[in-house]
């Protein structure tokens, strides 16, 4: 039965790249439909007049504690794999507990599905890793966002429009769905990508830049916080509009930013995006709770966080280059996006609260904006030092192939490069590993070693991009001569 599915997978095309983005999409649904603040959950708890913030609250932490924790367990693509697949069908036990009256199971079942939750969600980082290129992480990262969300939505109307527990059997058959395509996922350890090269003197740039990412990641997400705590509930009276409007303006956002040109430059869009998020909350304060007022506010919110959510998962994905267990990097940083919502919805309830006088969320909204505008630039510097190799191969990777040979022929021709030599520095600039670079030329990746020392000393030269830069300069400058 087994290979008589994964026979069918391969006719059908499914490489490990599709077959990942669906598990992690058909999982997905069901976390942001049900577990995360999800609306299957609010729903079933107002049925029996059951307040959910507790087990909102404790989910929230559960899930902030699995993803950080996840990469200290969880270090090989087998064991993630193997993670799936007993978590899986637990959660569908855990979510079979809530066709029943509430009891005890009901939070018990919350927090222990969060934490796991969290866990499958840092694990993903292996086939994240694995299935995708490094300068292509961002489709993919995009893909699996906007299947999620269609998905998420599919069950939110469900749960509102027919009934919850319609909506909460439908999130179980995507996790049944999740199981099954997660039995043929791969977990060879060989498919993962060696560490990029020097990755020993790039961990410590690495640590900086995650830290400061992660600082801006738990800053810009308070707003979103913010969100589900009071402009949310203001416009509960429009619960026809926002059961499936919610997420279109975040989906556009992901579709736009992902079929971009890959020469434009997306940095300008980051400012873009947070004017979007202060425009958000001042229209939260200046317009009615109309229609017209959820449509507007709602787009500038929700895009924005688009635009936001797709540039850390993708900036995730290009630091899985530089630490041998993905699962740590990208459950880390992934925690500092569920750590603002947490702050911001505790902020939201105290502001919120009939205790506090004049309760104000847009100033400390404008508050988070201004902070965040601070912060871009040297985030900016951070990652460009870091990931400045992806910057100049998406340069080079865009070139038609014989633009990349004539180009490398000219520059090996100028330094008297061998003909070996010359295949190395073009497999080289493609973005290729040691191991790859070996395993197309028939030569060890010692001997790869080798040629590549002598690429570097000829170009008086110490890493890839140097060679990148170089090769470009001296190009251009042989086409103004």
């Amino acid at each position: 039965m087994a290979d008589g599915w994964k026979r069918m997978t391969s006719h059908l095309g499914m490489d490990e790249r599709k077959l990942s983005i669906i598990v992690h999409s058909l999982f997905s649904a069901w976390m942001l439909a049900f577990l995360f603040e999800g609306q299957i959950l609010y729903s079933l708890a107002g049925v029996y007049a059951v307040p959910p913030s507790g087990m909102v609250f404790g989910g929230i932490v559960a899930i902030l504690a699995g993803l950080f924790l996840c990469g200290f367990v969880i270090k090989t693509k087998k064991a993630a794999r193997q993670m799936f697949l007993w978590a899986y069908p637990f959660f569908v036990a855990a979510s079979a507990v809530f066709f029943f009256p509430p009891s005890v199971f009901w939070y018990l079942g919350i927090i222990a599905s969060s934490f796991l939750a969290g866990g499958c969600v840092a694990a993903w980082g292996f086939y994240f890793k694995s299935s995708t290129p490094k300068n292509e992480r961002l489709i993919t990262a995009a893909d699996m966002l906007i299947c999620s969300n269609i998905l998420m939505i599919l069950l939110t109307l469900a749960a509102v429009h027919l009934s919850p527990r319609v909506g909460l059997a439908f999130s179980i058959g995507m996790l049944l769905g999740a199981f099954w395509f997660a039995r043929q996922l791969p977990a060879d350890e060989g498919t993962v990508s060696p560490a990029a090269p020097r990755q020993n003197e790039r961990s410590t740039g690495l640590a900086g830049a995650l830290a400061f990412l992660c600082l801006f990641i738990v800053t810009i997400t308070i707003n979103s916080g913010l969100m589900y705590q009071v402009i949310n509930p203001a416009f509960v009276h429009l619960e026809w509009l926002t059961s499936w409007y919610w997420a279109i303006p975040y989906i556009s956002a992901l579709y736009i930013m992902r079929n971009l040109p890959r020469r434009m430059n997306r940095a300008y869009i980051l400012y873009v995006a947070i004017a979007m998020i202060g425009l958000s909350f001042i229209g939260f304060m200046s317009l009615g709770r109309s229609t017209v007022s959820y449509l507007v506010i709602n787009t500038l919110m929700l895009g924005a966080c688009g635009v936001y959510d797709l540039f850390w998962w993708s900036i995730l994905g290009e630091m899985l280059e530089f630490h041998k267990n993905p699962a740590k990097i990208l459950g880390i940083g992934l925690s500092a996006n569920v750590l603002g919502v947490l702050l911001g919805g505790l902020i939201g309830n105290a502001i919120a609260s009939p205790d506090m006088r004049n309760p104000d969320p847009t100033l400390l909204a404008l508050a988070v904006v201004c902070v965040t505008l601070v912060l871009l630039p040297p985030l900016h510097k951070h990652l460009s030092s870091l990931l400045k190799d992806h910057a100049y191969l998406a340069v080079f990777s865009e070139m038609s192939a014989q633009e990349q040979t004539s180009r490398i022929y000219r520059a090996a021709q100028f330094e008297k490069l061998s003909e070996r030599e010359s295949q190395v520095a073009s497999l080289l600039l493609q973005g290729k590993t040691y191991r790859t670079i070996a395993g197309e030329l028939n030569i060890s990746e010692n001997t790869v070693k080798y040629y590549v020392k002598n690429i570097y000393s000829k170009f008086n030269i110490q890493s890839r991009t140097e060679l990148i830069d170089l090769i470009l300069k001296k190009d251009d400058a042989s086409v103004a001569d």
